[in-house]
């Protein structure tokens, strides 16, 4: 068994599949288009292992959260950056781009070296080594 993706609705598809293309060497498909269900969706692949579908509809009323909220279901995404020398760098990156960062870097009482961090939907980045 394997995770083979995970999918994100989006209000900004091509933003959001920008930021993890800049920010994280993503590479996006190409853009898949129903226009009789309101919906489009592109796939981003980051070389190996799982895959995020990034979607955006237009035919759905979608339940909003705060940006960065904690709540009951899927709450975060983790993605390693290989080492913690990449993780303070990346978040010192993400803060001077205006993104928000919620904690850290800092080493987790379970052993993680991480910060956390909001993609530009306000969904909970956790950037690990």
């Amino acid at each position: 068994m394997q995770l083979e993706h995970i999918a994100i609705w989006a209000d900004d598809l091509d933003a959001l599949c920008a930021f993890y293309a800049r920010y994280f060497g993503a590479e996006t498909g190409p853009r898949y288009e129903n226009s009789a269900k309101g919906f489009s969706s592109r796939f981003l692949g980051f070389g190996h292992g799982a895959r995020i579908e990034v979607m955006q509809t237009t035919a759905l009323a979608l339940a909003r959260h705060e940006s960065g909220a904690q709540r009951h279901g899927l709450t975060h995404l983790a993605l390693s950056l290989g080492s913690e020398s990449a993780v303070d760098a990346l978040t010192a990156r993400l803060l001077a781009d205006g993104y928000s960062v919620l904690d850290g870097p800092r080493r987790t009482g379970d052993g993680y070296y991480e910060s956390v961090v909001l993609d530009p939907e306000g969904n909970r980045l956790e950037l690990t080594a």
